[in-house]
């Protein structure tokens, strides 16, 4: 989960859902609650462990946080030095998961069908018209991981994406990469705040309207491939805080127009090679997740 929250392209919550331990996951969430916090202040710290499912929790974050500092710096990198590759690669990413999401819609009627729609232009509107950049501010970083941590708990929405449309992809990066202390804690107090609040939210609209949940979700997957299209023309630039000139705008292009636009190697067949690796690795997750659960379920 936490390799699918780095890149915005699969959603942890996706990766839950497909490994089988997506109802354990938003159980736990639900489980700090006054209870928890009345016995922890009791100091019953057993029943206190036992009641928020403890060692799940602190196993997943555990793993999240290795995964997000181990590879932070590495995909830093990447974006910069091969960019075409890299979100061909999530693009790649975006489809298979929005299969996998629509796949699991209750009732494919025409409500899921005009909600997956509806969920498509939401997407794209947010992608098209959101900038670039926005401030640096303390109160925006903590909305930001809110914002962002619903990744967790919806299957289809990726959290790296939510970062990318609020401006804030790169800027975390750079802050775990220089290991801003701040910055990393007012964002995870965000993140705090946001998935306690949002999971019992989450947890009624999918127990009362799943298919129509589900299928906006796979809609808002669909439409955000807008946000990751490999080529892109710069169309202004802006001086960021370390006085380095930064992309503002830009917008998509054809392979064949990036090409006379920019003078640059569009790299078609490797983009598609891209595409095509990101969907064998969802799907290989989840095969592999399958194997695991029939295993599970046969003992």
């Amino acid at each position: 989960m936490g390799s699918a929250d780095v890149v915005p392209g699969v959603s942890g919550g996706t990766i839950a859902f497909i490994t089988g331990i997506y109802d354990e996951l938003l159980n736990s969430i639900k489980s700090v609650d006054a209870t928890a916090f009345r016995l922890l202040f009791q100091f019953k710290l057993k029943d206190f462990w036992s009641h928020i499912n403890g060692s799940f929790l602190i196993t997943l974050v555990a793993g999240i946080a290795i995964s997000i500092f181990s590879l932070a710096k590495l995909i830093g990198f990447l974006l910069i030095t091969y960019p075409v590759l890299v979100w061909s690669f999530f693009f790649g990413l975006i489809i298979i998961s929005a299969v996998l999401v629509a796949r699991d819609i209750d009732n494919k009627d025409w409500k899921a069908v005009i909600a997956g729609i509806v969920g498509v232009f939401i997407a794209y509107f947010i992608t098209s018209a959101s900038p670039a950049q926005t401030p640096e501010t303390w109160w925006f970083v903590l909305i930001a991981g809110a914002i962002a941590i619903c990744a967790m708990i919806l299957p289809g929405i990726s959290g790296a994406f939510i970062l990318l449309i609020l401006g804030k992809y790169k800027y975390m990066f750079e802050a775990i990469d220089s290991f801003d202390i701040a910055t990393i804690t007012i964002f995870i107090f965000g993140c705090i705040i946001g998935l306690l609040s949002f999971a019992r939210l989450i947890s009624w609209f999918l127990r009362n309207y799943q298919s129509i949940t589900v299928a906006v979700l796979a809609g808002f997957m669909i439409g955000s491939l807008n946000k990751v299209w490999p080529w892109k023309v710069v169309d202004s630039f802006r001086i960021n805080s370390d006085g380095e000139q930064v992309p503002l705008f830009d917008h998509n292009v054809l392979p064949k127009e990036f090409l006379i636009e920019t003078g640059q190697d569009p790299q078609l067949m490797q983009a598609i090679l891209m595409a095509s690796l990101g969907i064998l690795l969802v799907v290989a997750i989840e095969k592999i997740a399958s194997i695991f659960n029939v295993k599970k379920v046969s003992k």
